[in-house]
């Protein structure tokens, strides 16, 4: 059993009579004057995908959590499916649905590695490489001058995902983006 001051960042639990496993995002221990102390959270659920703010209490029951981790390979997307492999073993393939994915299947391109979740002997969620290199397929052109501002500009990669870029960026152009924040990094290779 842990306590609730023990939920550090990356801690996987379940929490009272709530079996679907969580990991903690943030984690803050606040004080208050003529208050007992509580932990506040930011934890994602680690079958749905869903985050949330939760308050951890001290009479609340906590328990720790086996999650196993393994590396699988993204295979395509069809009908609201993701497909994978596990790495080794092409022919050992299972498909997770859009809602379980969220919004890292934005970010996927074929034959891309990534981690999966095993709760239960069911793998329940993966999770991508922080950064990864991805292909501008469709961009504006930038207008002469405007790159004095530093402006940005929205661009279209090749797994279909819009994402804002500087005013640099051409079609054809390789970027890094972080796929935590969704945001632009640098640009990798010039087209």
């Amino acid at each position: 059993m842990l306590s609730y001051n023990e939920l550090k960042m990356g801690t996987i639990f379940t929490k009272n009579e709530d079996p679907n496993p969580y990991e903690v995002l943030e984690y803050a221990f606040i004080r208050m004057q003529q208050r007992k102390p509580v932990a506040q959270l930011k934890i994602k659920n680690l079958i749905s995908g869903k985050v949330q703010d939760f308050t951890a209490h001290q009479n609340d029951n906590f328990y720790e959590t086996e999650i196993e981790t393994a590396p699988v390979n993204f295979i395509y997307h069809s009908k609201g499916q993701y497909w994978f492999h596990k790495k080794d073993n092409s022919k050992n393939r299972f498909f997770l649905t859009d809602e379980i994915v969220g919004d890292a299947g934005q970010f996927l391109k074929q034959n891309t590695e990534v981690k999966s979740f095993r709760f239960n002997d069911k793998i329940i969620n993966i999770e991508l490489p922080i950064k990864m290199d991805l292909k501008v397929i469709e961009a504006p052109p930038a207008i002469r001058g405007d790159t004095a501002q530093g402006g940005t500009k929205s661009v279209i990669l090749e797994t279909g995902s819009k994402i804002n870029v500087p005013l640099f960026i051409n079609e054809g152009d390789v970027v890094r983006i972080n796929t935590f924040t969704k945001e632009y990094v640098e640009r990798v290779e010039k087209a």
